[in-house]
């Protein structure tokens, strides 16, 4: 039981009011679950509910251990603080509510979405209650739009309540808040009316079974461009006027007659519809109707009202239609009948009402293969006044796909700590005062060196002044103009060279756009990554691939060739890479396996260029993306890192290490430490480059959804087989066999240290690529031990490595990739470092 609230008593009377206004309905919204996601903070929403921040020591919630929290970093953003924060889902994961010994029934539940940021690109399924409620959720949802999924769950009181998110697509999940509380138990039947798409009538039985979603919440008749109407669940009823045809509007301010006396109450499936509650709609709704006539004495109008709902095809729904006699002079005049894809019927029986008596009736319909759910309205050839009306219309999925009931994630339970909260509630104005007094004043005594500090952590700018963003289409006054002009290409120079931009030369796509092959007019092959024309996506990230490859060179870095901002267009050159992506060269593709020797060469060559990203670059530079699909293969199978579009410049020493930062990256790759605390380090990129070396070992995706739970995550499945002793058998069989015992030893090591999940416990990319010079070393002895006539398989002493023993040496990176370009082969840099270490006979 939560402390109490301290309300105004302008808030209080309100409140009284809105619920209390029918002893037959005499119910108020629980004040539990209301979850503010991925935040420590208390929220209040609109309408004074406060949603308990599910990171706080007051959430009776038990959060998800493989989540992470993320905030909006828009100091100025106008979206309301309910959803400047978010739960994040990289795995299958999800939330369990704790449902007492007498809590089951009949429970509410919404889950809102606001994609701010790069949330917009999240695609995920839902599951709850043992069903489906979201699937492949995401692809609509837009940045700064608000999503509220709602749906109806019958929970049993014996078991918990998980609302599990499960990404797709090797996408992620999230959510900003969730609503869930107990709603009377009458007000969903278990049984109703059956109506077929033909026409059919029977009994639908077994509601309860199953869990119902909202669509359609219609205020008929209400036209007015005031607030919107919520009623006593906090439900929000739309205005029908885009589903509507025919018909007038009206507005009678009458009391409506809650209390009037029915057979059943309780039942909206009988014959003669039930009398409504305040708990079933409110009384605006009541107060509006579309009818077709405002003069009850005309007889001439004799055409009906109709709505056209779009739903899903052969589904089942489950309807309530709401009906208040607000414009008959006297009762037993009007007759009307409702119809259902005008098939059945159902003559209202407005001959027993009492004036403004409010009534329902419910019923479960199978739509058709349209995909168009019709209702409406008409007058009966009887009726003394040929009129009909219509106050309100529910619609309600009836959601049968069964979903995964399994448990997907261990949970962390939080305790209520009422002292705490009450302190909290208490002392919040007077310490939020003196927080903010303190923080203006650091911020004015820091204003100049934060601003330098923020401008070296920026995403690195276009130097040499130029235009705004705005005006980057034109040839003249690009933003830019005066960058690297000696790179700067014409449009129709890319384009002779990519055949205009022919779908046959794309060789890829990312979210940049279609990358394209191309061969200049010297024969030199390219690659071409073009944006989509005109839209204005990816620009700073433009920027930066021109500033960071223009001021760097290095063997293992992709070079760029040039670049191309006329006409609108953000286009960049690349030298052509001839095997493509690493990752093609490991999974789902057709092209040949790479050998263990290969693989540790070119892990050692994105290693050297990630090492001179970090230290040898001016200032420092962190990658962001380190992923297989950014590591490129020449046709030697020399291995560069490419896609600089993410990367942060600053500098990377003891005295500012870190900068905080907007999470951006791939989900499977994402060091945790970044996602939680959004701070970004060069050990990023080591936890980056770590999931990286488990691909190229086992030769699958960073993240697999169609694994079981506990698998999908390549780095957490990883690292569990490692410290069970089981890592061998994820290795790719392709390569199991090839690879020697110590070689492989020492992989699983530097792996397993790059994997570590505090960032100060990691490597320096430096000590990484020492680690695989040494592994790689390690398998060449190996192989010569073969040729020579040794057993492999040998383990004795002289035969294998306690790698404990051996000397560490300086990385090769302290004695090579100091230079711009290496002029040094990779074998006899190689040599000439590991030939000092004092390696056991034919080792070396």
């Amino acid at each position: 039981m939560k402390p109490p609230r301290i309300i105004s008593m302008f808030s209080f009377l309100l409140l009284l009011l809105q619920f209390s206004s029918s002893m037959a309905s005499a119910y108020t919204v629980p004040d539990k679950y209301f979850i503010n996601c991925g935040s420590n903070l208390n929220e209040t929403y609109d309408d004074g509910w406060v949603f308990i921040g599910d990171d706080s020591t007051s959430a009776s919630v038990c959060i998800p251990k493989q989540s992470s929290s993320v905030k909006e970093r828009n100091d100025s953003s106008t979206t309301p603080p309910l959803y400047q924060t978010a739960r994040i889902f990289p795995v299958p994961s999800g939330y369990n509510f704790k449902i007492g010994e007498n809590e089951g029934g009949y429970y509410l539940a919404r889950l809102h979405f606001y994609a701010f940021s790069s949330l917009s690109s999240a695609r995920f399924n839902v599951f709850s209650a043992g069903v489906l409620l979201l699937e492949n959720f995401g692809a609509e949802i837009q940045t700064n739009s608000l999503f509220v999924k709602e749906f109806y769950l019958n929970i049993n009181s014996k078991t918990n309540l998980q609302i599990d998110f499960f990404p797709v697509e090797s996408k992620f999940a999230f959510v900003n808040a969730i609503e869930l509380f107990r709603i009377p138990d009458n007000f969903i039947p278990d049984m109703a009316s059956h109506v077929t798409s033909k026409g059919d009538t029977g009994d639908y039985k077994s509601i309860h079974s199953w869990v119902l979603s909202t669509r359609y919440r219609l205020d008929v008749g209400n036209s007015s461009s005031s607030e919107e109407t919520y009623d006593a669940l906090r439900r929000r009823w739309e205005q029908d006027g885009q589903y509507a045809k025919n018909g007038t509007t009206i507005f009678r301010s009458v009391a409506i007659n809650y209390d009037a006396q029915g057979e059943d109450n309780n039942n909206g499936s009988e014959e003669s519809g039930a009398v409504s509650t305040n708990v079933i709609a409110p009384e605006d709704v009541y107060r509006t109707a579309r009818v077709m006539s405002t003069d009850s004495s005309n007889v001439d109008k004799f055409f009906n009202i109709s709505w056209s709902l779009q739903v899903k095809k052969n589904y089942s729904y489950f309807i309530r239609a709401h009906f208040c006699d607000i414009i008959s002079m006297s009762t037993g005049l009007t007759y009307f009948n409702f119809y259902i894809y005008d098939h059945f019927n159902w003559s209202v029986p407005t001959n027993g009402w009492e004036s403004s008596v409010p009534i329902y009736r419910d019923f479960v319909v199978d739509s058709d293969n349209s995909g168009n759910l019709r209702i409406s309205v008409g007058p009966d050839e009887s009726s003394t006044v040929r009129n009909a009306f219509l106050n309100g219309l529910e619609v309600m999925e009836i959601i049968k796909t069964r979903g995964q009931h399994a448990k997907v994630a261990d949970y962390q339970c939080k305790k209520e700590n009422h002292i705490r909260h009450v302190l909290e509630s208490v002392l919040g104005s007077f310490a939020l005062i003196c927080i903010m007094v303190v923080v203006f004043c650091l911020i004015w005594k820091s204003r100049k060196s934060k601003m330098i500090r923020n401008l070296d952590w920026a995403p690195l700018s276009v130097r040499g002044g130029g235009s705004s963003h705005g005006k980057r289409g034109s040839s003249h006054g690009s933003s830019l103009g005066n960058l690297k002009l000696e790179l700067k290409m014409s449009f129709n120079e890319i384009q002779s060279a990519t055949n205009n931009f022919h779908t046959k030369w794309i060789i890829g796509k990312g979210g940049f756009g279609n990358v394209y092959k191309g061969i200049l007019k010297n024969g030199v092959k390219i690659a071409v990554k073009r944006s989509e024309p005109g839209s204005g996506q990816g620009f700073p990230e433009f920027q930066t691939e021109i500033t960071v490859l223009s001021r760097i060179r290095h063997r293992h870095l992709v070079s760029l060739i040039g670049y191309c901002d006329e006409r609108s267009e953000m286009i960049l050159v690349y030298e052509y890479m001839e095997k493509g992506t690493l990752r093609d060269h490991l999974y789902h593709s057709d092209l040949p396996s790479l050998s263990w020797k290969q693989r540790v060469e070119i892990c050692i060559g994105a290693a050297r260029g990630l090492n001179y990203l970090h230290k040898g670059a001016a200032g420092g530079i962190i990658h962001r993306d380190v992923k297989s699909t950014n590591i490129l293969l020449d046709e030697n199978h020399v291995a560069k890192v490419a896609d600089f579009g993410l990367s942060k410049t600053g500098p990377l020493d003891h005295q500012q290490p870190s900068v905080t930062t907007g999470v951006k990256g791939t989900f499977g790759y994402l060091d945790p430490e970044y996602f939680r605390t959004q701070i970004l380090t060069e050990k990023s990129d080591v936890y980056s480059f770590g999931v990286v070396l488990l691909e190229v070992l086992c030769a699958r995706p960073a993240l697999d959804p169609t694994l079981p739970w506990n698998q999908v995550n390549l780095a957490e499945w990883g690292m569990f087989c490692k410290r069970r002793g089981t890592l061998d058998q994820l290795i790719d069989p392709r390569i199991k066999d090839q690879i020697d015992p110590n070689s492989l030893r020492k992989f699983n090591e530097t792996v397993e240290k790059c994997l570590e999940e505090e960032g100060s416990e990691r490597p320096t990319m430096g000590d990484v690529l020492w680690d695989l010079e040494y592994s790689l070393q390690l398998q060449r002895g190996a192989r010569e031990r073969n040729l020579s006539g040794e057993d492999s398989n040998n383990t004795g002493t002289g035969a294998s490595i306690e790698l404990s023993n051996v000397r560490r040496l300086p990385s090769l990176s302290t004695q090579v990739d100091s230079e711009v370009i290496s002029t040094l082969s990779d074998d006899d840099a190689a040599h000439s470092v590991f030939s000092m270490s004092n390696f056991p006979h034919g080792t070396r």
